[in-house]
């Protein structure tokens, strides 16, 4: 389909709790493309939510197998439709950004590994465990799904959070 605008902070749209998808429907099947398209455009991101270009539903892409943080721990492209952390371990402190709030990096505590339950764009039930980088970045981008920002999971806003350069 196409690149799409991101909303950025405080647009009121990143903080709804999203629907969910209606996993046949040509409405999800053109926000997945559009999803992969305006992430892998902006040369950066490791992953974007449907509220990030206006759509409440619960869609997320993540594709951490480009960044070197991402590079011994991942699946490649996931399309995530309903997703569902079913299971979650350990935990690990990152620096993380957001195309949303652009100006702003911060502290952000996750937990180091998750078991993923979602339906792909081919319409498969799929259960996955993700650790590292990639299961930060999905735990990121399943945030957005419920309405939350990175910015609202920093246990500190006057120390960990950080104006970008």
């Amino acid at each position: 389909m196409a690149v799409q605008e991101i909303v950025v902070y405080p647009d009121p749209r990143l903080k709804q709790l999203c629907d969910p998808a209606n996993i046949t429907s040509e409405i999800t099947t053109n926000l997945v493309t559009d999803l992969i398209d305006t992430m892998y455009e902006s040369g950066h991101s490791v992953g974007i939510a449907a509220p990030q270009i206006g759509i409440c539903l619960r869609v997320a892409v993540v594709d951490v197998s480009n960044h070197k943080l991402g590079k011994k721990h991942n699946h490649e492209l996931m399309v995530l439709i309903n997703p569902e952390i079913i299971e979650s371990s350990g935990s690990k402190t990152m620096r993380e950004g957001c195309m949303s709030v652009p100006d702003y990096t911060g502290n952000v505590e996750r937990a180091r590994e998750i078991v993923v339950h979602f339906t792909d764009n081919e319409g498969h039930d799929q259960v996955v465990r993700c650790k590292g980088f990639e299961a930060v970045a999905i735990q990121h981008e399943l945030d957005h799904l419920d309405g939350l920002l990175f910015i609202d999971r920093v246990s500190n806003p006057g120390t960990d959070i950080f104006k970008r350069k």
